[in-house]
């Protein structure tokens, strides 16, 4: 078992699953930012006003997260994953496909938001396992900032 240390607070070992994981949460937040943009640009009807502020909201929520998980990852040792092809390979969100309604986009985005929760699960289990308690905490902190994302766009969706 080796110790990866990155800095002189950083000692996290065995993180290979850890880093893979964080990569498909990488993957995931990039490709739902330009999921997000294309909904942001193309939303119409009566809600575009709300929905087209909502988005924007979300993909620079995206940005903030995809960013803070790159920056953990390369903390422990690791390397985000940085081209398309990677992204599009590893996320767990589909692109943008087609017209949609307005509802339709918040439906995906709900969607979307509960599969990246999923990988963020993962995420906090595998940040357990080798114990590496600020990755563990960073990911708990995006779960309960997730939850109200989706109960709001849910009630939007008068779910």
């Amino acid at each position: 078992m080796s110790t990866i240390q990155t800095n002189p607070n950083t000692a996290v070992t065995n993180t290979a699953k850890l880093q893979e994981v964080l990569n498909r949460q990488i993957a995931g937040w990039s490709v739902l930012y330009t999921k997000l943009h294309n909904f942001h640009w193309y939303v119409k009807g009566p809600h575009f006003f709300t929905l087209h502020a909502k988005f924007e909201e979300l993909y620079n929520l995206a940005t903030a997260n995809m960013d803070e998980v790159a920056e953990r990852l390369l903390t422990i040792g690791g390397r985000p994953v940085a081209t398309i092809a990677e992204q599009l390979r590893l996320s767990p969100i589909t692109e943008a496909q087609g017209q949609l309604s307005a509802e339709e986009m918040v439906d995906h985005v709900v969607d979307d938001l509960n599969a990246m929760l999923h990988v963020i699960r993962q995420g906090i289990h595998e940040a357990g396992e080798v114990e590496d308690n600020a990755t563990e905490d960073m990911m708990i902190g995006f779960t309960a900032a997730l939850d109200k994302e989706i109960w709001m766009l849910n009630a939007f969706l008068g779910k």
